[in-house]
């Protein structure tokens, strides 16, 4: 018992990273939103460093230059965690929900450079998509408005960047009123905006996988009375990134550009580089 114990101290005396990779490209004491308006208007005035690609990032760059459009809906499987580190919340939401991807996020196509809005810790944010899929440890996925609905785009470009100019924060109560916003939310709301509805919340007791994780709902459940305001509950509505069944990537009024393809990202694997198959949506 000794033995597995000293076995196991190692483990326990040093958690998990509980930064994704665009969380640890963040300057020490660095305060703030470093995806958000201001540091972007430093790092155009030379306040801040530009963003160094690696030969990783400039491969998915020349990929995003070439296939990803404004208004395209990018997934990925993300790694966010809590409790300093020791749960994978990423992780655990697409296993309970069945879905490939745990992380959703709008294109917008900037001065020829793809730009991704999502939300951060803090707020919304504005990244390069070959700083996004940094954040990627899994499948990564594409989908796009069909083309009888893109008309609608620039009011979906309109609200991400209506959000991020306003920094409306992060929702961790996972609400489903706009004074906070977590990333699948945006998503959706974004699309909303433009008149489009792409999925339904579904309630986190609902979800599809939900009965195979008892201890963890409820640790997450009990957890949540200490950490917010608002717990959680089993009966709360979330917006899931989702399935063929349920969540946006069910939406009809989308077509696969990507379909969830395992790209493990670094340094959780080896890089695999960029997808092969892309659709001929256009």
């Amino acid at each position: 018992m000794l033995g597995l114990l000293l076995l196991a101290a190692p483990w326990f005396l040093n958690p998990p990273e509980e930064r994704e990779m665009t969380e640890r490209m963040v300057p020490a004491g660095y305060r703030g939103n470093y995806w958000g308006p201001q540091a972007t208007q430093d790092r155009k005035d030379g306040r801040l460093p530009q963003i160094s690609l690696t030969p990783q990032m400039q491969r998915w760059d020349d990929w995003g230059r070439k296939y990803l459009q404004s208004g395209d809906v990018v997934f990925r499987m993300g790694d966010a965690r809590v409790a300093k580190g020791w749960f994978p919340m990423s992780r655990f939401l697409a296993n309970a929900s069945n879905s490939k991807f745990s992380h959703t996020g709008v294109v917008v196509v900037e001065d020829g450079e793809p730009m991704v809005y999502d939300t951060t810790r803090t707020s919304v944010a504005r990244q390069p998509f070959c700083v996004w899929i940094l954040d990627n440890v899994g499948n990564f996925g594409v989908k796009r408005l069909r083309p009888e609905l893109r008309s609608k785009v620039p009011q979906v470009v309109e609200y991400c960047q209506d959000v991020f100019a306003k920094q409306v924060p992060f929702d961790y109560e996972l609400g489903l009123d706009d004074e906070a916003l977590y990333c699948i939310e945006l998503t959706e709301k974004a699309f909303r905006h433009a008149g489009l509805k792409l999925s339904d919340p579904i309630k986190l007791g609902d979800m599809e996988r939900a009965p195979e994780f008892p201890m963890q709902m409820i640790g997450i459940a009990t957890a949540s009375k200490w950490a917010l305001n608002k717990p959680l509950t089993f009966e709360q509505e979330v917006w899931f990134p989702g399935n063929e069944r349920h969540g946006i990537w069910s939406s009809p009024k989308l077509e696969v550009v990507v379909p969830p393809t395992f790209k493990p990202g670094y340094p959780f694997m080896a890089d695999h580089g960029v997808p092969e198959i892309v659709s001929a949506a256009n």
